[in-house]
This record gives structure tokens, sequence and C-alpha cells, in this order.
């Protein structure tokens, strides 16, 4: 055996000059993959979820359409109701009934 000193990872900083370097980029790899397991689980295919995405937004864009069309519509309907009843308060011989002929 060779008497050189061990380092944490087990190499001497003889035959490798960058030890520390390699210990914190391992460190931070570990911490993204364990950001990464903890985000999105076991399932490697994790990067197909962000294509899901721009269909949510889409979906989400189009109710919202369909909704204000919806609230346009009956809007007009009920602008519609009120003048009719206008209308009728204006001027009410115009509906009501003819009286019968004496």
């Amino acid at each position: 055996m060779t008497g050189r000193p061990r380092t944490l990872t087990g190499w001497s900083s003889s035959t490798t000059p960058n030890v520390e370097r390699y210990m914190l980029e391992s460190d931070v790899l570990r911490r993204r993959q364990l950001h990464t397991a903890l985000l999105f689980g076991s399932s490697r295919t994790w990067r197909d979820r962000r294509r899901i995405w721009p269909g949510v937004l889409v979906g989400v864009i189009l109710v919202a359409v369909i909704v204000a069309g919806l609230a346009v519509a009956g809007a007009f309907r009920k602008q519609q109701i009120n003048d009719q009843l206008q209308k009728q308060k204006n001027n009410p011989s115009a509906t009501a009934p003819a009286s019968p002929g004496r």
C-alpha cells in the first residue's frame, strides 16, 4: 500500500488536482437530481409534461371566450326585455286588448 493521504472522495490530492471542485460539482448534481425527483417523481418522462401547458393555456382561453360570449348574449337579451317593458309603459294603448263593441 502507498502512504498517500486520502481525502473524502478517496483520491489523493496529488493524483487529482481539483478534488474540491469535483466534490462540489457532484453535490450540485445530486441536489439537482433530488430536486427533480421531488418535483416530478420517479417518471423519466417529466420533460413530456411541459408539452401539456400550451394545450391547457388554449383551453383556458377558449373557456374564457365562451363565458364572455354567454355574458354578452345574456346582457343583450336582458336589455331587449327592458326596452320592451319600457315601451309598454310609455304606450299602454298599444298593448291593451281591444274592447268589444256594444
